[in-house]
C-alpha cells in the first residue's frame, strides 16, 4: 500500500481559515459487488478568499469530478489529495463520483461475511482520517458540516446511520440530515441486522447485531437498554444541554478494532460484547462502562469537538472519567473504580514510563499520523485519573458548572484545551490554569513515599514526593483486628495535600499496622509504603476491608516488581496467599493476569517458569475448590480460565474437553472449549483433526478465530510456517482480516516453544515492517501488539529491535508499538537480572 499524505496541523489551520463547509450530500451504492462500492458526493462550501486547496479521497477509481459544473481532471489526484486550483472567493459545489474499496482491516467501510449463515454486513469506521476511504471530504475535525446520506443496499438489508433512516423503496434508504458534526463522526452500518427497538424520553433507541447473534442479544437486551436509559437520564441530570441528536442506536459490529466508537446517534461496538459464552459480572460491568463512556461522547466529542488532534484527551479522558463515575451513580455497578484501579490505571502507569510517553494534552501533534499514536493509556487512563484528581481538588459542583459552561459556549462547534480551562476557571476561584500546567502539560508518574515516625502515644506520617505535581490524597489508617488476626480495621481516613506547606502534624495513638497513602485512589501516582505497612500487606493483604484500598495496594506491589524493588517470586507468593480469600472479581482477574502474563512469562527466567506455573495452577485449584458450592460463579469462571491457561500437563484439561464439563461445573461453552484446545495445542496434545472437528462444531466467526489461534499454536515446523505466511505473506488476495491476523499472532509465540520459533524472532523485524507498510495502521497495530516476540526476553532481541528502529523505517503506527515493546522487554530483562 502506497503511503498517503498525512494532514499536518498547519495545513488544517490554513484550510479552516479559508473554507466554510456547509453540507455534504452523499450517495453510497452497496450493491456493486464484493470488492468495491460506489460513492457520489456533493459538497457545498464557500471560500473566504481566492486560493488553492485540496479535498481528500482514496478511491479504487476516480470516475469524475466537477467544480461548479466544470469538469476537473481526475488524473490530478495525488495519492489521497485532489487539488482544487484557483478557487475563487464565494460559494462552490464540488461533485465527486468514485468507486471505493471495502476494507478487511476495520478501517473505512469494513465488509464481513458471517461464516455461520453466509450473511454480509458492512459498517464504517472513519476515525481518525478514514472518511476519505468512503467519500470525498475536507477531512479535519474543525470543518463541521451537515451530512445528508442516501444508501442503496440489498433488499433484505437494514441501513443505520447517524440520523433516523427511512426505506424509500428499491433498497434505497435515506437518513435524516445531521446537525453540524465532524467528518470522522459520520456513520453507516448496513446488513440484515437483528434489532431490538424502544423509545425513551421521546427518542427512538435501538440495539442491533448480526442475525446469528440474535439469541444472545435478546438474552441481554433488557440489561443493555436499562443501562442505556439509566446513563441517559443521569447525564441529563448532570448536563444542562439536552442530548443533541434525533435517535440513539447501538450497533454491535464484527471485526471492530476498538472497544466502541462514539458516532453521533449510532454508536458502534465490537460484537464480542454480545456474549455467546459465560462471562463474569465484572465483564458485564466493563460492557456497561463502555456504554456509559460512548454516551458521554455525545456531549464531549460530538456536540463539542476538538479543534485539532492534540486535544484528543478532551474526548477520551472526559468520557473515561464520566463512564466510570456515571455507571457508579446510575446503575447496579457501584464499585467501578476498583476495576478502573486494577485494569485501566496500570495501562496509564506503564505507558507513562516508556520513552514514548507524552503529556495528557500534548502540544506538538504535527500531523494525523502522530495523532493516531496518542490513543493510549495516557489519553484514556491517565487523563481520567487527572480529571478524578481535579474533581477531588475542585469539588464536583464547580467541575460540573465549568463543564456546562463549556457546552454552552461551544455547542456544535470546536474547542481547544485553553477553552476548556477557561470554562472551568469561570466556575471557581482556584487557579485551574496552574493545575492544568502541572497535570496536563507534563509527563511521567510521581512517586509518593510514606515514612512513619512513631513515639509513645503518637505517630506522624510524612509523604515524600518524587515529581512536580500537587496531589490531594486520602490517607487510610488501619489496625489489626484483635479478635481476628487476619483482618484489618479502619481507624480513620483523612485528607492531606502533597506537598504540604508545613511540617506534618502528629496523630494521637499507637503506631498503625498499615498506613495507605491515596487510600481512595483519587490521585495518579506510584505509592511506596513504609516498611511496617509493607510487611503488613504482604502478610495480611486480604484482610484489608475495602476493595478500592486493596486495588491501591496490589498496584503498589505490581509497580515494585516492575521497578525491581520486589522479587517476582514474592509477588506470586503474596497472590497465592491472598487471592483465595479475595471476593472482588476485578482484583482476582487483574492480579492473576499480571502474575501469568508478566511474571511467569517475562519477569522470571525460563528455568524459573515451571515453578511459577505450578504455583498459579495450585492457586487456581484453591479458587476452584473454594467455589464448589456454586455461590461464586464469576470467581469460579476466572479460576477455570486461568487453570486452563497455566496448565503444564494436558491430562486434566483434556478430560474436561472430552467430558464437556469441569467437575462441579461449569459446562464448557464455546469460549472455554477453544481455550482448552488452544492450550492443548501449545502442549502438543492435539492435532489438526481435532481443531477441524471443533470448527465444524462451532463454525462461527469466533470459531474461525479459535481455529486460527490453535493452528498457529501447534508445536510443529509446518504449522508455524503456514501461520507465519498467513500473517506476513505478500499475496493481497490471501490477506487475513484484522481479527484473523490477531488470532494467528496470539497463537504463534509460546514460551514453551522458544526453541522452535527462535528463527522467526529475527524474521519478525523485517516482515512486520513490510506488512505494516503494505496494509496500513490497523494491521501495523496488530503486528506490533500481538505478533511481537514478547517471550524472547534477551539482549539479542533488544539488539534486533533497536536496529530495526534505526534502519528499517517502520511506519509510525508500528514504530510506536516497537518502541513500547522493546522498552517493556528491556524492563523484563532488568527484572530478571535484579
Amino acid at each position: 500500500m502506497a503511503r498517503m499524505s498525512v494532514l499536518t496541523r498547519d495545513e488544517a489551520q490554513n484550510r479552516a481559515q479559508l473554507l466554510d463547509v456547509h453540507r455534504y450530500t452523499v450517495e453510497l451504492d452497496l450493491t456493486t459487488g464484493d470488492e468495491t462500492f460506489d460513492s457520489r458526493t456533493l459538497i457545498r462550501f464557500s471560500a473566504r478568499t481566492d486560493a488553492d486547496t485540496f479535498v481528500e479521497i482514496k478511491p479504487a477509481e476516480l470516475r469524475s469530478v466537477t467544480l461548479d459544473g466544470e469538469p476537473l481532471d481526475a488524473a490530478t489526484l495525488d495519492g489521497n489529495r485532489l487539488p482544487l486550483k484557483n478557487l475563487a472567493a464565494g460559494e462552490h459545489e464540488l461533485r465527486v463520483d468514485a468507486s471505493m474499496r471495502y476494507s478487511r482491516t476495520g478501517e473505512g467501510m469494513h465488509r464481513f461475511t458471517d461464516p455461520t449463515d453466509g450473511e454480509t454486513y458492512v459498517y464504517t469506521q472513519l476515525f481518525l482520517d478514514d472518511v476519505q476511504r468512503v467519500f470525498a471530504a475536507f477531512d479535519q475535525p474543525d470543518l463541521k458540516a451537515v451530512f445528508e446520506l442516501g444508501v442503496t443496499a440489498p433488499q433484505h438489508w437494514t441501513v443505520l446511520a447517524n440520523g433516523v433512516t427511512e426505506h424509500t423503496g428499491g433498497g434505497v434508504w435515506r437518513a435524516a440530515p445531521t446537525p453540524l458534526i465532524s467528518t470522522y463522526l459520520v456513520a453507516v452500518a448496513a446488513g440484515p441486522w437483528h434489532s431490538v427497538r424502544t423509545e425513551h424520553r421521546g427518542l427512538p433507541f435501538g440495539i442491533h447485531c448480526r442475525r446469528s447473534l440474535a439469541p444472545y442479544l435478546d438474552a441481554d437486551a433488557d440489561e443493555l437498554l436499562d443501562i442505556t436509559r439509566a446513563c441517559f437520564d443521569r447525564y441529563h441530570e448532570k448536563f444542562e444541554e439536552p442530548y443533541p441528536f434525533d435517535s440513539y442506536d447501538q450497533a454491535f459490529v464484527p471485526e471492530f478494532n476498538a472497544g466502541a466508537m462514539e458516532n453521533p446517534g449510532l454508536v458502534t461496538f465490537r460484537d464480542e460484547f454480545v456474549y455467546r459464552s459465560a462471562v463474569t459480572d465484572t465483564e458485564r460491568q466493563t460492557r456497561a462502562m463502555v456504554v456509559a463512556h460512548e454516551m458521554a461522547h455525545m456531549w464531549f466529542g460530538d456536540l463539542v469537538t476538538l479543534t485539532w488532534w492534540d486535544d484528543i484527551w478532551l474526548n477520551e479522558s472526559f468520557a473515561e472519567y464520566m463512564g466510570y463515575q456515571t455507571l457508579t451513580e446510575a446503575t447496579r455497578f457501584t464499585d467501578t473504580w476498583t476495576d478502573f484501579g486494577v485494569t485501566r490505571k496500570p495501562w496509564g502507569y506503564d505507558a507513562d514510563q516508556r520513552p514514548s510517553t507524552h503529556p495528557v494534552a500534548p502540544e506538538n501533534v504535527q500531523d494525523t499520523a502522530s495523532a493516531l499514536l496518542n490513543f493510549d493509556g495516557i489519553s484514556y487512563a491517565k487523563g481520567a485519573s487527572a480529571l478524578r484528581q481535579l474533581v477531588a481538588w475542585l469539588g464536583e459542583k464547580d467541575f460540573l458548572a465549568g463543564i456546562n459552561t463549556h457546552f454552552r459556549r461551544h455547542r456544535f462547534g470546536n474547542a481547544r484545551l485553553a477553552d476548556f480551562i477557561d470554562s472551568l476557571a469561570s466556575a471557581t476561584e482556584r487557579d485551574v490554569h496552574a493545575w492544568a500546567d502541572a497535570w496536563l502539560r507534563t509527563t511521567g508518574v510521581d512517586t509518593l513515599t510514606a515514612s512513619v515516625d512513631s513515639r509513645p502515644g503518637q505517630w506522624t506520617l510524612a509523604l515524600d514526593r518524587t515529581g512536580e505535581r500537587p496531589h490531594r490524597v486520602t490517607v487510610g489508617v488501619y489496625d489489626r483486628d484483635l479478635h481476628d488476626g487476619r483482618s484489618l480495621l479502619l481507624r480513620e481516613r483523612y485528607e492531606t495535600d502533597v506537598p504540604q506547606d508545613t511540617a506534618p502534624e502528629p496523630h494521637t495513638g499507637t503506631r498503625p499496622a498499615l498506613v495507605v497513602p491515596n487510600d481512595l485512589d483519587l490521585t495518579y501516582a506510584k505509592i511506596r509504603l513504609d516498611d511496617t505497612s509493607l510487611e503488613t500487606v504482604l502478610r495480611g493483604l486480604s484482610g484489608i476491608p475495602d476493595t478500592l484500598t486493596r486495588a491501591v495496594v496490589w498496584n503498589t506491589l505490581r509497580d515494585m516488581v516492575r521497578d525491581g524493588e520486589l522479587a517476582p517470586a514474592d509477588h506470586l507468593a503474596t497472590a497465592a496467599a491472598h487471592l483465595p480469600e479475595e471476593t472482588d472479581l476485578a482484583l482476582v482477574q487483574g492480579v492473576l493476569a499480571f502474575a501469568s502474563v508478566h511474571i511467569a512469562d517475562r519477569y522470571l527466567t525460563p528455568d524459573q517458569r515451571p515453578a511459577a506455573l505450578a504455583t498459579l495452577t495450585e492457586l487456581c485449584r484453591d479458587l476452584i475448590r473454594r467455589t464448589e458450592d456454586g455461590d461464586h460463579p464469576g470467581l469460579r469462571l476466572i479460576a477455570v480460565r486461568h487453570r486452563i491457561d497455566t496448565a503444564a500437563h494436558p491430562d486434566a484439561i483434556a478430560a474436561w474437553l472430552a467430558e464437556g464439563i469441569v467437575p462441579g461445573g461449569p459446562e464448557l461453552d464455546p469460549e472455554l472449549r477453544w481455550r482448552v484446545l488452544a492450550r492443548l495445542a501449545v502442549l502438543g496434545a492435539t492435532d489438526e483433526a481435532a481443531i477441524a472437528a471443533e470448527l465444524e462444531r462451532d463454525p462461527s466467526a469466533t470459531g474461525q478465530e479459535g481455529a486460527a489461534r490453535c493452528r498457529a499454536a501447534l508445536p510443529d515446523e509446518d504449522a508455524k510456517a503456514r501461520a507465519w505466511d498467513a500473517m506476513f505473506g505478500s499475496d493481497d488476495r490471501a490477506d487475513l482480516s484484522n481479527y484473523l491476523f490477531t488470532a494467528t499472532a496470539q497463537g504463534f509465540w509460546q514460551p514453551e516453544q522458544a526453541d522452535l520459533v527462535r528463527p522467526y524472532v529475527s524474521r519478525y523485524f523485517k516482515d512486520a515492517v513490510a506488512v505494516a507498510a503494505r496494509r496500513g495502521p490497523a494491521i501495523a497495530e496488530a503486528a506490533g501488539r500481538w505478533a511481537f516476540p514478547a517471550h524472547a526476553v534477551d539482549a539479542e532481541t533488544l539488539k534486533l529491535g533497536e536496529k530495526c528502529l534505526r534502519k528499517a523505517d517502520p511506519i509510525p503506527a508500528l514504530r510506536r508499538k516497537l518502541v513500547d515493546q522493546l522498552d517493556d522487554l528491556g524492563r523484563a530483562l532488568r527484572v530478571q537480572q535484579a
